[in-house]
């Protein structure tokens, strides 16, 4: 008996639903046990109580509201033997007002601060408060810039399994070799360096990132090559820099045994720098698998999202061995070179094993995440759910409609519905992991309703147009949805990123079908997502509310009242109510 197995019984056994006598289950015990672990779930989420720690994580506090970061200069010197890593950040500030009790720096423990230097010529006094670091400063004028130079050390968390979890990673490839890098989304970027650990301040000028290490490795980071030298000491120091803005959980460092091959794309924009940095060992496998992968990609993102987000700084693939993730302009790929999720098909139906998961998907996330990023962790769906939804939007563009809409409705299997989307607000929490296959049925759902895809596309490119390297709300997405749509979408977005309800769609109709009765139920309060159901020319809008409401139909209409086609463009259950 697997431990699963032993988990399930064990719960069974303790809720009274099987004895141990019987020790069976089947698949309703499985329904009965999935149903208690997600209400215990769901109480534990609503009961949590947060900490202050939590809150000077989450909030714009006091010691962060007066001042905006511009830009971080960062030096990193890790030492790949020892897990040690030394170095300092040199942050460039603009003061916006003029209370000013102090300044809050992260840095998590075990890491601590050595020294910080204010303007290159006063040494700063500060205290500590669990990872969080309380600097004293001098009155400065708003509108001034200054400057803050952190110096730094320590042995840093080892990421355990990244990139879900953050931290350093100190580990070989498969010939043996030194290879370092960092994942640090959630985690929060001060579990390697002192910052601004608060994803709603984006650096605005860009960033810098220079790395000591080993003369025989290679460095390689976000934006373009500043320089690489030789120190004589069998060390080498490379540096890079993004002019962009970037969030500071995007700066990673990356550094194995990298060759490197260039190409030109001829983008929206005009041409835009493509570069591969892979293992010395990936070099062939790179050259004849990345480049269609890549160009299909930006072809799909550039046509439904708009332009490419960062052609100052390039785009940039980088060999790792977790996963991948979305690190700005150098997307870690660790998808072992094969289509799908690492050879799996995450959508169950074919689909999703003729292109590159991890290249699709992080590359997305330069559009929604990197130049569209929330302000508060609570409100990751605006990039977890418009990326997985750019999966389905791909496959649309490469191998039609019919195949996205099959795509769509296969990763819908994946949605557990264990608690709300949207998490609290202010204490650095993220919502349920339904963000990604929820949130891409949901506006799936809404271009459905919509019925129509110029407009649909229309907005889509319109939202990285309108939010172009800004941080956002979700409400503000959310709205602009609905202006731009004409339709009032606000209580759609409730229903799904606020609640764990799965709307019905109830209709009957007439003895001659020539009328159709239909209401919404399990939903919120005044739920009014519009229904467009269409086969060839015949085509039907229906704007159901949770009153019950009519529509005359001629034959063909009444047709396409299925309840098997309506629950799949729609997320959605659907109850057709027999009538005498």
């Amino acid at each position: 008996m697997t431990f699963l197995k032993k988990a399930i019984l064990s719960v069974l056994i303790m809720l009274g639903t099987i004895s141990f006598c019987s020790a069976q289950y089947n698949s309703d015990s499985v329904r009965i046990i999935r149903e208690h672990l997600m209400k215990k779930e769901v109480t534990a989420y609503n009961n949590r109580v947060f900490t202050h720690a939590d809150t000077l994580r989450g909030s714009v506090t006091p010691e962060r509201a007066w001042w905006d970061a511009q830009c971080y200069d960062i030096t990193i010197k890790p030492d790949f033997l020892h897990k040690y890593t030394a170095g300092n950040n040199l942050i460039t500030y603009k003061v916006v007002k003029d209370k000013q009790p102090g300044m809050q720096i992260d840095l998590q423990s075990p890491l601590v601060i050595d020294s910080i230097i204010f303007n290159n010529n006063e040494k700063l006094s500060y205290g500590q408060e669990g990872n969080i670091w309380h600097v004293k400063m001098p009155h400065q004028s708003v509108g001034t810039i200054n400057k803050i130079n952190i110096f730094f050390h320590g042995y840093p968390h080892i990421a355990t399994r990244p990139p879900w979890d953050g931290g350093w990673t100190f580990t070989t490839d498969s010939l043996n070799r030194p290879w370092m890098t960092v994942c640090c989304q959630g985690t929060g970027a001060s579990v390697w360096y002192p910052c601004k650990d608060y994803q709603g301040d984006k650096l605005d000028k860009g960033a810098s990132l220079t790395m000591i290490a080993p003369d025989s490795l290679v460095a390689v980071s976000n934006g373009r090559l500043q320089f690489r030298k030789e120190n004589g000491d069998g060390t080498a120091t490379t540096k890079w820099a993004v002019v962009s803005p970037i969030s500071n959980y995007c700066i990673i460092p990356y550094i194995g045994k990298y060759e490197h091959f260039h190409e030109d794309f001829q983008g929206e924009k005009g041409p835009l720098d493509l570069d591969y940095w892979v293992l010395d060992y990936n070099l062939n496998r790179a050259k004849a698998y990345m480049p269609t992968q890549v160009h299909n990609m930006l072809h799909s993102m550039e046509y439904w999202y708009g332009p490419y987000p960062f052609y100052e700084d390039g785009y940039k693939l980088v060999d790792v061995q977790h996963t991948g993730m979305e690190h700005q302009s150098a997307i870690a790929y660790g998808n072992h070179y094969a289509f799908g999720y690492r050879g799996i098909d995450l959508s169950g139906t074919g689909w999703g094993l003729k292109w590159d998961f991890i290249i699709v998907h992080e590359s997305g996330h330069e559009w929604m995440g990197n130049s569209i990023t929330t302000k508060d962790l609570a409100d990751m769906w605006v990039h977890e759910g418009f990326t997985n939804y750019a999966e389905t939007l791909f496959v649309e563009y490469m191998w039609g409609k019919a195949a996205a809409n099959a795509y769509n409705f296969g990763i819908r299997k994946k949605i557990v519905n264990d608690r709300p989307i949207i998490a609290h607000y202010g204490v650095n929490q993220e919502g349920s992991g339904d963000m990604y296959y929820k949130g891409s049925n949901m506006l799936h759902s809404i271009r459905h309703s919509l019925g129509n895809d110029s407009l649909f596309r229309q907005i889509w490119r319109g939202l990285n147009k309108t939010f172009y390297h800004q941080t956002v709300t979700s409400r503000q997405i959310e709205n602009y949805i609905s202006t731009h749509a004409g339709f009032d979408y606000s209580k759609v977005f409730d229903q799904y990123l606020r609640t764990i309800q799965i709307p019905e769609f109830d209709y009957y109709f007439n003895k001659d079908h020539s009328r159709v009765f239909y209401r919404w139920a399990n939903c919120v309060p005044n739920f009014d997502l519009p229904i467009v159901l269409k086969k060839g020319n015949t085509r039907i809008r229906v704007a159901p509310t949770t009153a019950w409401k009519s529509t005359h139909l001629n034959k063909k209409e009444a047709l396409l009242f299925n309840s098997k086609d309506i629950a799949y463009l729609y997320f959605v259950t659907v109850r057709a109510i027999e009538t005498n």
